[in-house]
């Protein structure tokens, strides 16, 4: 059955001067962003808010996830001298927190790209101490030193998304695994970083599969969850099932505190960092 129009979450297309200001400052440092490779629907919002999501190790990734849209294939040669423009461009951003992502990079067997992780974020604390850092990784295959490298780093915020719940992980991310997923936000919370997690919804799931994987997410210790619709970035990629209404994602929010969540946000355009900056100010307060 097709699902009608007007289930469709609408995106506000405004190209205002902080949108312009940011895109100038990605282009000018030669940055990827999470925001142009994975087709957010919110680019206009936060780069007109003057915010962004750095992606870095390349713009190519070694697995091929049926949700994403990031170029799958061998990536190129690591660019050493990467964290240091991003530490300039946080500065010339003035940003007062930072969201930072990657590609997996499978390849790089020693450490999985890890070392470029923590270099970023000491180049920021250099250029913009009193910038908070937030970072969204991939699992490093589990690899502890590789986990260990990061978490030594001290980012304020670890992040790392279940994605989706369990039973059509495998569909949805090939070549993950979802209970690895959960060692990983454990390994985060054990060592005492404020930790972060989300999924999306409209893949096939139910309901009660959503509130079951939050409530395993929630009982990790995870402080930060989110909670937002798939929407299919090409013909390629999965279809969407369903358009989750407005008052299931405000169920999803009620009942996700009650589970123990500090902070829930959910909703139609929820991504892992929208609004983070304002997700970050009350999760560190708190």
């Amino acid at each position: 059955m097709e699902i009608p129009r007007s289930a469709k979450p609408k995106i506000q297309l405004r190209m205002t001067d902080g949108y312009k200001k940011v895109s100038k400052i990605v282009r000018t440092n030669r940055l990827n962003t999470v925001c142009e490779e994975a087709r957010c629907p919110n680019i206009y919002d936060c780069w007109g808010r003057e915010t962004a999501t750095i992606m870095i190790l390349g713009d190519v990734c070694t697995r091929s996830c049926g949700f994403c849209s990031v170029k799958t294939g061998k990536p190129s040669s690591v660019d050493l001298k990467e964290p240091i423009r991003i530490g300039k461009a946080v500065k010339d951003m003035g940003l007062k927190h930072v969201v930072l992502t990657s590609v997996d990079r499978d390849d790089l067997k020693n450490d999985f790209g890890a070392t470029i992780w923590a270099n970023t974020i000491t180049e920021i604390r250099k250029t913009s101490p009193d910038c908070t850092i937030e970072v969204l990784t991939p699992d490093f295959q589990g690899y502890k030193p590789a986990l260990q490298i990061v978490f030594d780093a001290k980012p304020d915020i670890f992040s790392h998304n279940v994605e989706c719940v369990e039973r059509i992980s495998k569909k949805v991310r090939v070549q993950a695994i979802w209970v690895r997923s959960l060692t990983v936000l454990q390994n985060s919370v054990d060592i005492g970083l404020l930790t972060k997690s989300g999924m999306m919804v409209g893949l096939g799931e139910t309901n009660e599969e959503v509130l079951e994987t939050m409530q395993v997410v929630a009982d990790l210790g995870v402080k930060v969850f989110t909670v937002g619709q798939y929407l299919q970035p090409t013909n390629k990629h999965l279809s969407v099932k369903r358009y989750v209404e407005k008052h299931e994602f405000d169920m999803f929010k009620v009942e996700g505190l009650k589970l123990g969540f500090e902070i829930v946000e959910s909703g139609p355009l929820v991504r892992s960092s929208y609004h983070a900056d304002e997700q970050a100010g009350l999760a560190i307060k708190s």
